[in-house]
Formats: C-alpha cells, sequence, structure tokens
C-alpha cells in the first residue's frame, strides 16, 4: 500500500453531511499518519473545521456562488491537480463533484459507483450500499481500498480556543444556577420543522420547571426564533433568545455546554451529539433508518409510524399527503418526558 503525502477529501453536501465525515477523516489521519489531509467544503463551513486536529487545511467552495458553473468545477479541479495531491476522495455524488473529481487528474481518485458519470471521474469506485449501512459506515466504505478495515473511528468536533472561549465566558457572566436546554427550532427543509407552538410549550414548560432555554436559530430562521419565544409567553428571565448573534463555531461551542438540546433533523444536531451532548432529535418526513441520525447512547430520536414516511432523502416544501402528521403527532407530552430524563429535572 502507497504511502500517501497528500490526501483530499471532497464534501460540499449540507453542514450535517460535513459533519459526518470526520469519522472517515480520523481513520485516514490515522492510516496516513504523516500525510497532509485536505477537507474540502460547502463555502462558509471552513471556520467549523478549522480545529479539527486531523485536517492540515479546510478550504471552501463557493457552489451557490461564484463556483456554481459547470465551467468553474472544471477550472476548479485543474488547480487542485497542480498542487501535487496524490490521493483524492469524494463522498458526494452531484455531476458539478464528479466534473472536479475527474479534472484533477490526481493518479488515485476513489468516489462511489453510481450515478454512472462516477465511473468516468474515478480511478476506482465502491458501491455506497444505501439501504444497508448507515452514513458514517456508508463513507467509511470509501477507504476501505486503502487497507482501513474496522469500525469507524468515534466522530469528535474539535473547535478552536477563541469559539470556546466565548461559549465559556457567556456562560460565566450568565452564571448559571440551573440546568440549560438549549431548542434549535429551524430547518432549511420546511417539513423537518416541528411546529412553532410545541416548541414554544417545551420552552415554557423548561423554564417552569426550573431549566434555562437558550433558542438558537441560523441566518434567516430569526423570525421563527421569535415566534418560539414569545409563544412561551413566561418567564422570560429564564428564555434567552440568541438568534443571529452567534457565528457557526460560537454556535458549535455554545451546544457543547448545553446539558440538553432539542433539534429537528438538521446539520446543528450533529455539532451537539458529536460533542457528547445529550439531545433529543425530532424525525418526520425523513427516518432514523436513512442513516443520518445522531450517534451515541445519549442521543434520542423522536419520530411517529406512518406509511407515508420517509416521503424523501431531505423532506419535501409541503407535505404531499396535506396532514403534516409527522411532525404534529410527536407532541409536547412524549418530548418533554424525554428531555426532562436528560435535564436531571
Amino acid at each position: 500500500m502507497s504511502e500517501y503525502k497528500k490526501i483530499g477529501v471532497w464534501q460540499t453536501a449540507f453542514l450535517g453531511d460535513a459533519v459526518l465525515t470526520l469519522p472517515m477523516l480520523r481513520a485516514l489521519k490515522d492510516r496516513f499518519p504523516e500525510a497532509e489531509v485536505h477537507f474540502y467544503v460547502r463555502g462558509g463551513f471552513e471556520s467549523l473545521f478549522s480545529g479539527q486536529p486531523e485536517i492540515t487545511a479546510v478550504h471552501g467552495f463557493a457552489k451557490r456562488g461564484v463556483q456554481k458553473s459547470l465551467n468553474a468545477a472544471v477550472r476548479l479541479g485543474w488547480e487542485i491537480g497542480q498542487q501535487g495531491f496524490d490521493l483524492w476522495i469524494s463522498t458526494h455524488t452531484s455531476l458539478r463533484t464528479a466534473l472536479v473529481s475527474g479534472a484533477t487528474g490526481i493518479g488515485r481518485r476513489i468516489g462511489y459507483n453510481a450515478p454512472w458519470f462516477n465511473r468516468i471521474a474515478y480511478t476506482e469506485t465502491v458501491d455506497r450500499r444505501f439501504n444497508e449501512l448507515p452514513e458514517i459506515e456508508r463513507l467509511m466504505e470509501l477507504v476501505r481500498p486503502l487497507g482501513i478495515d474496522g469500525p469507524a473511528p468515534m466522530a469528535e468536533l474539535v473547535l478552536f480556543e477563541e469559539a470556546r472561549r466565548a461559549a465559556s465566558e457567556y456562560w460565566e457572566a450568565a452564571d448559571f444556577d440551573r440546568p440549560v436546554l438549549g431548542i434549535h427550532p429551524g430547518s432549511t427543509w420546511p417539513t423537518k420543522c416541528w411546529p412553532v407552538e410545541y416548541f414554544s410549550e417545551i420552552a415554557a414548560r423548561a423554564a417552569d420547571s426550573g431549566a434555562h432555554v437558550l433558542i438558537f436559530a441560523g441566518p434567516g430562521e430569526e423570525d421563527v426564533a421569535r415566534q418560539v419565544e414569545r409563544g412561551a409567553g413566561r418567564d422570560s428571565a429564564h428564555i434567552t433568545n440568541l438568534a443571529g448573534k452567534l457565528t457557526l463555531p460560537e454556535l458549535a461551542a455554545f451546544l457543547g455546554r448545553l446539558d440538553a438540546y432539542l433539534s429537528n433533523d438538521s446539520g446543528p444536531m450533529h455539532l451537539a451529539w458529536t460533542q457528547g451532548v445529550p439531545l433529543v432529535a425530532l424525525f418526520g418526513p425523513t427516518v432514523e433508518s436513512l442513516g443520518f441520525f445522531p450517534r451515541g447512547s445519549n442521543s434520542t430520536v423522536m419520530e411517529t409510524a406512518l406509511e407515508c414516511r420517509p416521503c424523501g432523502l431531505h423532506g419535501p416544501r409541503k407535505c404531499p399527503e396535506g396532514h403534516f402528521r409527522c411532525m404534529k403527532n410527536v407532541t409536547p407530552d412524549a418530548v418533554w418526558v424525554e428531555l426532562r430524563k436528560k435535564l436531571g429535572i
């Protein structure tokens, strides 16, 4: 087996997908400890992964910006190909990704064997085994040809000191005398969102029961955070809305300090469980068996059995059946039972 010196790993999908790649990156570094490992992610995520000890450098790809055209993808591939990489691994399956990968001309390029054009873009392809394995194990299939066997290493998000310091200073200033529950009511996909009034009910119950509630929201989710805060309607001294106030690394660091976390099936959910945070994840249009679920004994997935689930890999913009029972049937009462256990109140 060659001892590779410079390895590129391409994962430009959503935030959660990039986080789920961490065990495979760890396995690569363990197998090739002297190699540089470069991680290519969607533009805007670079700062989140810059503290990972197994990664030499993180590079952003502006797939929704100046690099969105197929011509730009080919040009980027050419540029990468001039940078001395001797191994390229792609976890993504889009045509644009295949163009980037093929254009690099790197001597060994590993990707999945579908769609069909991947067999042209890569020197080696593997079966993703989508219906057999969870996502972390599917990603590990990409490194099996490199002699990396056995279970995936534990996923662990490592943040720069600056982000950890921001969280530590906030906790010291707040001087919490009660457990802290974080809730994140937003998602890129509308049908992945638990009803706002349900989140408000949990926030109110938590505050009344002796917890402090922090409401988190990503860009564009500020309004739903305000709705949750207004809907809780009581004990505002123990409910704090942090929407729009944190960078992505700071969000991750704040999540890492929580006593419990309530989230839709979204990227921040993965930021929490990879730091060992006890969490309840709400799954509606998606299901745990798709493989993108939170790991660990501290993670609980709440879902309801319906014949129409799942209705897509991500969830459509609107419920195809018009009833949205996949989320409405997961009641605040049931969720609160699980959260109380995690909060110890």
